[in-house]
């Protein structure tokens, strides 16, 4: 007989049936539900009728939906008492935190997590999730949550899951996109993508580096100490600069939305009194948002 803890998932799209299909072949007796029945035919063995059913079959349950909203909606009148809710989907922080009281009230503990690969990743070497609740809670069900992958626990506070998971992808997101902006750019000028790519590839090893020479490292430093030196490379250098580059994307005729959003940023830096200081003080406008 398994030792291993039932497990029920909720929302069978790509990530949520892909979670169901490693906790099965981890040997997890394995609940499925999804509102439109059938989305994983594979699955159906182990596809339940209602999602009452489906939460009565296991303390633990996955929840993989487009948003809280939908866990709202499917488990609506579903008794939570004595159930750990462990919902990945994405949301606002503060819509979370809101989550976590109602659930609460229902008798139920919701672990609000945040997954931090595509669904061909679950499982995989490398994959991890930011959780935050009841630490307590989360250790109970470590051996269910770590078939997923990695662990990375960072707080009771419902909605810091999220902003980690949000801090990401807009890392992730926006130096993709500058990186389409920039192919875009040379391509203007009949130079292919991969002739740029491996540019691209030096300056994110060097910003990423771990030794003395590692932009994000150093910038790091600055932005705990609140100080930001800039004999070297002012930020009013580098707005200038950042002006130069809209010019080069508008006179190539590409979109200019991105660049421009960039140096208006860089434009109130310097309107706030910035411009001698380095690019790490860019955080003191982020701060403080336009009105």
């Amino acid at each position: 007989m398994s030792t291993h803890e039932a497990v029920t998932v909720i929302g069978l799209g790509a990530m949520g049936a892909t979670m169901a299909e490693v906790l099965l072949a981890a040997g997890h007796q394995t609940t499925v539900w999804n509102r439109t029945p059938g989305r994983a035919p594979h699955l159906v063995g182990v596809e339940v009728a209602t999602a009452a059913e489906a939460v009565a079959a296991s303390e633990l349950v996955l929840i993989s939906q487009v948003d809280y909203a939908a866990m709202d909606e499917s488990l609506a009148g579903v008794d939570l008492t004595g159930r750990v809710l462990v919902n990945l989907s994405s949301d606002s922080p503060d819509r979370l935190r809101a989550a976590d009281r109602l659930v609460a009230e229902r008798g139920g503990t919701l672990i609000t997590a945040g997954i931090m690969v595509p669904p061909p990743g679950i499982g995989k070497p490398g994959s991890y999730a930011f959780y935050t609740g009841p630490r307590q809670t989360v250790e109970a069900h470590r051996e269910a949550l770590e078939t997923l992958g990695r662990i990375e626990y960072v707080g009771t506070d419902p909605g810091l899951a999220m902003l980690f998971y949000q801090a990401m992808l807009n890392v992730f997101w926006s130096s993709l996109t500058s990186y389409f902006y920039s192919a875009a750019l040379v391509g203007s000028a009949g130079v292919s993508a991969e002739g740029l790519r491996p540019y691209v590839a030096a300056m994110l090893a060097d910003l990423t580096e771990d030794g003395p020479m590692g932009f994000l490292k150093i910038l790091t430093a600055e932005l705990e100490a609140g100080v930001y030196p800039g004999e070297l490379n002012s930020l009013h250098m580098q707005a200038v600069g950042s002006e130069h580059v809209v010019a080069a994307f508008r006179q190539a005729g590409l979109d200019t939305s991105f660049p421009a959003a960039l140096a208006a940023v860089f434009g109130r830096a310097e309107a706030a009194g910035l411009g001698s200081g380095g690019l790490a003080g860019l955080i003191e406008v982020i701060r403080k948002p336009a009105a």
